[in-house]
This record gives C-alpha cells, structure tokens and sequence, in this order.
C-alpha cells in the first residue's frame, strides 16, 4: 500500500497588485517528497471571471538546470494555486509569471526530501510494451472499471473503495463526468461547472468544490496502490447535461484546467475518451487536437490514451503512450490479440474485454470462466486485460457503473493469476514464437507460461521454442489450475535436447501429466545448466 500523499505546506501570500512593484517576493520553502504535492498557494483577485481573466504559471528549476513549466489554477474564493510534484529529491527553485501583478514574479522554493517507502512514482513505459514504476519498480496493469463511481452518494464511494481495498486491481478507470445510462441515470451530488442542472451551464466558471471532491477520490486510490485511468469525455450524456456537445473552445479550456489540477498526482493517467467515435459531433481531428492540448499543460508527461468504441484511433500517435482497446473478440485467443503489439509498437491494454455479469446486453453478460479465461489468453499475448462487472440488482449499483462491491468469481481467480505474475521476470513477458505458439509467452531460456485455455489435455509433450536453449539445460514445471487456483508440482525436473530446428523437448520423450480439465497452465522455469 502507497504511504498518503504528502501534506505540503502552504503559501499564503496576501498581497495587492499596487503593493508588489516589480520586484519579486521570495517566500519560506515549501516542503514535499520526491514525487509528492507541493502546493503554492496564492491570494489573487475574484472579481471578473479569474477562470477565464487570469492567466498563471510557474518555471520550476533544479540545481542541475532542468526546467519544468507548470501551469496554475483557479480554486475559488480568490484563492490561486500552483501543484508541482519533485520528479527529483532536493530544492527545486520557482518564479510565476501571471497576466494579473499580485500574481507575478512570486518567487520561492520546494524542497523535496527523498520518496518515502511505498512511494515508487509515477508509472512509465518501461521494454516498449510493458510498464514500471519511476524507481524502476515493475507494474502490471490489471485494472477494472467503475465509470460513474465518484458521481454517487457518499456511502457508496466509501463502499467502493472498501472493495477496492480488498480487490486484485491495480489500476481503476474512471470518468470525471457523471454518466447517464441504462442502470445509471441518477443525478450525481456535485457539476463541474457553476449553473443550474440539468443543461443550464456557465462552460466558463468551473465548481471547484466539483474537482476537490475529485481529487480526494484519487488521492484514496492512492493511498491503496491504485493508478487512476481517468476518462476525460465520454459519449453517455446524449444531451441531458451537454459535457459531450461543449464547443471547441469549452473543451479545450476544461482540459487545460483539469489537466493543472490532476497531473501532479502521481497515480493519474489520461484517458482522452471512452469510445470516442460514439460522439458523433467531434471529428478525429478534433481528438488530435485536444490530445496535443492535454499534452502540452501536462508538465509531468503521464501515461496518456484513447479508448474506441467501433473505430480504431490511429495509436502511432507519438503522444499516446499505450493503446487503450475495446476488442472483446481479440482478448479470446492470445494470436489475435499479439498483432495490436506489432501495429502499434506500444504497450496493450485491452482495458474493454466484454463484462462478467448477466444483463442482457452482450458486452456484459460473460461467465466468470469466460473472463479469466481471457485475461489469460491476454498475458500470454504478452498485452494487459481489464476487469469489469455487470450484475443486475433491485439497487440498479452495478459495479461497472456505480461501484459498491463484487459480486462476480472473476475477481480471486485474477488475483491469483498476479500471484503468479509476481514470480515472473522483472521486464516484463514476451511471446516467445508467436506465429506458431502463441500461448507461450517469458522469457526464453529462462521462463514460459504456457496457456492451454478450454482444452482438456491428459497430458502435454514437453517442448519449448527453441530460442536461447541448450541440451541439457533442466527446467521445472508447475501445473496451474487457473479456476480452483492450485499449483502442483511435477516431481521430476525435464532435461532438454534438440528434437529440430525449432523445438525443444525432454531427451526422454517424457510428457507432463495433466488432469484431463480446461483452464489449465503450466510455469516453466529453469533451474539448471548442462554440466
């Protein structure tokens, strides 16, 4: 579990623009750690619109020379600040600059101390299709879905999280607007924007009490070791509240906001959309607009995505650093899958695979054995699946939308499949020869998976793809069972030789015994060289 975000030390700066002059007014240090909040905190003027009037900033430089721009924010009641998160420990100097004099040429420090146990960063791509944490920590994406969850009653969001707690996910995707949906047409608590519900907007004055609430829940993802995928726009909306059907301008201004508002949290990525094709009046021109805009506020340079409903987004994008996929098809059989790996040459996420539950829309009606199922033919791909659920309830809470708690068997027979992950190499799982055996996926020569899906198999012949073998070498073998969650050694270890020119095998044509069930997989490891 990651420590609590650290609870800088505020600024407060009371002072009038004819009071400044054109100096610079340096102030006591703000203290944070490495990868932290440090927050600047300004006094400024509320009269006008300060969303829109008032234009602040501030250059952040080491001791090395490295310069971040980080943009500030309006919080309400005159209140301005500025977030900045030490991507190194020691004295980052600053200076703002500002469009208004009280806000100008601030000048002060953060002095960040080193990150704190269980604090390892943002994540980043780390060996081109896989992830780690900043310190170099390994993380594997096994996420799940509560779109609407901080749109809901308190008591709901505080069960969610308790669920949450107890969960195997790792990561969680969220929306910031509320949604409205079949099983999911309440009216959330709290708008973003100042105005009259249901339509009637102000798309220039933001509600900050709507973004501190926000904050808060991802701040407890957080503290549970949770990375928040968090959906900038979504489709579901069809009018009734207009988020989806903003101007150019409205959503440009929104991004920018909450991008100076969230990037500082380490555990956040972007999500530009969900299913973005299903908002009929953007085109994938106005997408790649608003992906350089997220891009150019965010100093700090978070994981970044789009999400498809019918439509592919054209993920070569160089400011995407994953694909995020809707393909419930793909996430069936690891060869489908492996070729988004080959087409985009970034990591996988196939963060929509259909849902385990049992409503009548076919994306969300699977059998818990069919969603395992295709998390594990989506690790041996060497791709990343994503979780979600659809039970129906009298409540209408179903998690996919809501939260609240799990209902389904998916979520423990995830939970050991990252039990075995955490055995795995450090840099991730390869396919090892994904033309000819693609549900093999390690490291070659030292670690396999094998998936052997809905067959039912008395036995499989021993035999590895022949990349980085030797005869002789000796390996271990485990059998999975992926549903009852067993592990069962073989006895013997299997010694290899050369059967031809492209496999491996037991020297003795020995075979590893098998229960005659589906889902079963085996855990190759080596465990010693030819004499």
């Amino acid at each position: 579990m990651k420590n609590a975000l650290c609870l800088s030390v505020c600024l407060w700066l009371a002072a009038c623009g004819h009071a400044l002059g054109a100096e610079s007014q340096e102030s006591a240090p703000v203290e944070c750690e490495q990868w932290g909040v440090g927050e600047i905190v300004l006094d400024g003027p509320r009269d006008g619109n300060p969303f829109v009037d008032v234009e602040l900033a501030a250059d952040f430089t080491d001791r090395q020379n490295k310069r971040l721009h980080v943009p500030g924010f309006y919080d309400g009641d005159g209140r301005y600040v500025i977030r900045f998160s030490p991507p190194t420990p020691g004295e980052w100097k600053y200076r703002t600059s500002s469009n208004t004099p009280a806000l100008h040429d601030r000048t002060g420090a953060v002095a960040a101390a080193p990150a704190k146990e269980g604090n390892h960063g943002p994540v980043v791509v780390k060996n081109g299709f896989h992830f780690a944490y900043a310190d170099g920590t390994p993380y594997r994406p096994i996420g799940t879905t509560c779109y609407a969850w901080t749109s809901q009653p308190e008591a709901l969001e505080e069960e969610t999280l308790q669920t949450l707690a107890a969960s195997p996910f790792n990561k969680l995707r969220m929306c910031v607007f509320p949604k409205r949906y079949k099983w999911n047409e309440n009216e959330p608590q709290l708008y973003a924007y100042e105005g009259k519900a249901p339509n009637q907007w102000d798309f220039t004055r933001f509600n900050p009490e709507f973004f501190q609430h926000l904050e808060r829940r991802i701040v407890e993802l957080q503290k549970l070791g949770i990375e928040a995928d968090v959906i900038l726009l979504h489709p579901y909306d069809e009018g009734h509240w207009g988020f989806d059907q903003m101007s150019d301008e409205a959503d440009d201004r929104y991004l920018r906001y909450i991008v100076a508002r969230l990037a500082p949290y380490r555990n956040v990525w972007w999500s530009l959309a969900n299913e973005y094709d299903f908002m009929l009046e953007k085109q994938e021109s106005d997408w790649d607009r608003m992906i350089a805009v997220v891009d150019q506020t965010d100093p700090y340079d978070r994981l970044t995505s789009i999400h498809n409903g019918r439509v592919l987004y054209n993920h070569t994008n160089p400011r995407l650093t994953h694909a995020s996929i809707q393909n419930g098809s793909a996430a069936e059989e690891a060869g489908r899958a492996v070729l988004y790996r080959d087409a985009y040459r970034k990591p996988i996420l196939f963060d929509e695979i259909k849902y385990e539950g049992n409503i009548p829309s076919r994306w969300g009606n699977l059998s818990a054995e069919e969603m395992v199922h295709r998390f594990w033919e989506c690790i041996v791909a060497g791709t990343y699946p994503g979780h979600g659920e659809c039970y129906l309830s009298d409540d209408d809470v179903l998690w996919w939308a809501k939260g609240g708690k799990l209902k389904g068997e998916s979520p423990a027979r995830i939970k050991f499949l990252t039990e075995i992950l955490e055995t795995a190499p450090e840099q991730g799982l390869e396919p090892i020869d994904k033309w000819q055996y693609p549900n093999i996926v390690g490291k070659p020569g030292e670690y396999y998976l094998v998936y052997l899906g809905k067959e039912s198999p008395s036995e499989w012949k021993f035999s590895l793809p022949r990349y980085e073998l030797k005869e002789g070498e000796q390996f271990r073998v485990e059998v999975l069972d992926t549903w009852n969650m067993t592990i069962t050694p073989v006895a013997e270890p299997f010694t290899i030789r050369q059967e031809s020119e492209y496999l491996f095998v037991d020297k003795d044509g020995r075979s590893v015994p098998l229960p005659g069930k589906p889902w079963q997989a085996l855990q190759i490891t080596k465990i010693g060289s030819p004499q």
